[in-house]
Order: C-alpha cells, then sequence, then structure tokens
C-alpha cells in the first residue's frame, strides 16, 4: 500500500469548516501521481509516450469529519488492471493523524492516447512495471464489461 501525507489547508475546507470534498478529490490526484512518479511514470514519461489517466468515476464514503491543524494520509491500493493496461481501479482511504479511517474511495480509469484522444493499453514496458507492483489482496483483472458496470448513459437536453 502506497502511503501520502497531507496538511490540510484553510483553503481546503469548505463553508462548514471541514475538508471539502474538492479537497478529497485533489489529495487522491495527488496522491496517484506521486505514486506513478515513484515506480517511474511520471508527467514526463506521459508526455514521452504520449498517454495521460481519465478519471471514470471516484465513489466517495464518508465515515468523519476532517478539520484543519492536523495532517491526513491518503493511501492508494491496486484492485484491479486490465491485461493490457487499459483500464486501472484504485481504493484510496483517509486516515485521520490517529490513524482511524475518515474516508474510502472506490476509483476507476483509463489511460489515453492524447493524439488520437481514444483509450489505450500501456506500452509493454510500463506494463511490466505495474504488473510488478503490490496488489491488494482481491485485486482482479478488468475487463470492458467492469468499466460499465454502472450502466449510465449520458442524457442529451436536445
Amino acid at each position: 500500500m502506497f502511503l501520502k501525507d497531507f496538511e490540510v489547508r484553510w483553503s481546503d475546507v469548505d463553508a462548514n469548516r471541514h475538508l471539502a470534498n474538492s479537497a478529497y478529490i485533489n489529495f487522491m490526484s495527488h496522491t496517484r501521481m506521486a505514486y506513478l512518479t515513484q515506480i517511474g511514470f511520471g508527467h514526463k514519461e506521459f508526455e514521452q509516450y504520449g498517454i495521460g489517466p481519465v478519471v471514470f468515476y471516484e465513489h466517495m464514503y464518508y465515515f468523519k469529519e476532517v478539520f484543519p491543524g492536523k495532517p491526513i494520509r491518503v493511501s492508494l491500493e491496486w484492485k484491479g488492471l486490465s491485461e493490457d493496461g487499459m483500464f486501472f481501479e484504485f481504493h484510496h482511504n483517509f486516515y485521520d493523524y490517529k490513524g482511524r479511517n475518515v474516508a474510502h474511495c472506490e476509483m476507476m480509469g483509463a489511460f489515453i492516447d492524447m493524439k488520437k484522444r481514444s483509450l489505450t493499453g500501456l506500452p509493454k514496458e510500463i506494463l511490466d512495471v505495474f504488473l510488478q507492483e503490490e496488489r491488494a489482496e482481491d485485486f482482479r483483472f478488468l475487463t470492458k464489461e467492469d468499466t460499465r458496470k454502472f450502466a449510465k448513459i449520458p442524457k442529451d437536453l436536445a
């Protein structure tokens, strides 16, 4: 499990004076990029290979309020990856300074070819690194059907 520590800043707080939902999203994104950079797949490599990550969904579950003045820790666990590396699933947990789990998020995403603007699998050398990384106990290989499990379809105004 990868862990990243954060200071809860005044700008991370909403009108209720607790951690804003947008701050949770930002902390998770920062955690994912810190993790990917640590394993050798940061912004430079994204540019080199012409790919980038996209988020399909982030399902948040809040357990306890988080306030400024105390640090929080965000975890990242590999829950799933497609065989070609196109699709991925991470779970994040948020812990307060005492190690109590205050929130949980399930997120799924994919990699996109930045020129074609379409989903793409990973280059073999990157996929090989991902396949060697620590995985959650219930890790599974994802299929396209896994990305459609919530069956949400766009409904235009027209």
